[in-house]
């Protein structure tokens, strides 16, 4: 249940400081060469679409949003999502996912793409793609990705590079 001095905003610059040592703090130095790491090095991520949860003035959860492409689909990248040990398991992350896949929905991107646990993930509007139709530069395990689709779109018709839009 989430507590209710919890606030949600759109990140901006000033948040970068936290947002680092949260991302640091949930998955150490090992995140910095997972294979959708690879993407988010080409180009920057969504501020618009990309959010924090402050609890008393104190960034404690973040989800950021990368502008990929999917082969030719205009999609985003959902990651990294973590939220501080001290207020995991209140539903602030999920919340955060409802709030970037809102606002996604709102532009032309397709879909939102992420790799992830599907029984996290998958309540939340996200399903399985096919497994070797979509490639991301690096190792990954093709079953943990998952997109959440708009317009009519499904996640198995996706196929092709996943790749930052400003590589396309």
């Amino acid at each position: 249940m989430l507590c209710q001095t919890i606030v949600f905003l759109t990140e901006d610059a000033s948040h970068d400081a936290a947002i680092d040592l949260i991302n640091e703090e949930a998955f150490g130095p090992g995140r910095l060469v997972r294979a959708a790491e690879r993407v988010r090095e080409q180009g920057p991520h969504d501020r618009a679409l990309s959010y924090v949860a402050a609890d008393g003035g104190e960034i404690i959860a973040s989800v950021r949003m990368t502008p990929v492409l999917a082969g030719t689909e205009s999609c985003h990248l959902l990651g990294p999502l973590a939220v501080r040990p001290s207020h995991k398991n209140r539903g602030i992350g999920r919340e955060l996912v409802r709030i970037a896949l809102a606002a996604a929905a709102k532009t032309p991107s397709r879909a939102v793409l992420l790799v992830g646990d599907a029984p996290y993930y998958g309540p939340l509007g996200f399903s399985p793609t096919r497994p070797g139709a979509l490639t991301l530069p690096g190792p990954f395990d093709p079953a943990r990705l998952l997109a959440a689709c708009f317009d009519g779109l499904e996640a198995d018709q996706l196929e092709g590079e996943i790749r930052h839009r400003n590589r396309a």
